[in-house]
């Protein structure tokens, strides 16, 4: 026969404690996916047409980033002599268009709209003879 104690939860299972709940909000937030997405001072919003990058790059000036496109991934970096020094790379799930899309600083932010790349149609009809 085994005997164990008997401990009502009241006595055990108490209010969290504010560092418990802190911790719980951090996860949550961390966590949870909010419309525009938020990573490290950086925001993505998506529409039909268009990705938009917003990234916070205080100190730094146009002549001193060098943004370049290929084909889905866009890399950012400031260039040598900079002073801060910037390098971030996205990766998107279409194609982007380079002609049409654009990029603006604005105090301390910059914005680049990326236009997605419609797919052409490789499709060939043939004729009957």
């Amino acid at each position: 026969m085994i005997f164990a104690p008997v401990i009502r939860r009241a006595a055990y299972a108490q209010s969290p404690r504010s560092a418990d709940l802190a911790l719980q909000r951090f996860l949550m937030g961390a966590l949870a996916a909010p419309a525009a997405a938020t990573s490290a001072g950086c925001t993505v919003t998506q529409d039909e047409k268009t990705t938009t990058l917003q990234l916070d790059v205080p100190g730094l000036a146009r002549e001193q980033l060098s943004i370049s496109i290929e084909g889905n991934q866009v890399r950012l970096q400031s260039v040598e002599g900079a002073p801060r020094q910037v390098q971030r790379a996205w990766e998107l799930a279409t194609d982007i268009d380079a002609a049409n899309s654009s990029a603006k600083l604005e105090n301390g932010v910059l914005t680049l709209t990326l236009a997605r790349l419609e797919p052409v149609s490789k499709a060939t009809s043939l004729s009957i003879q």
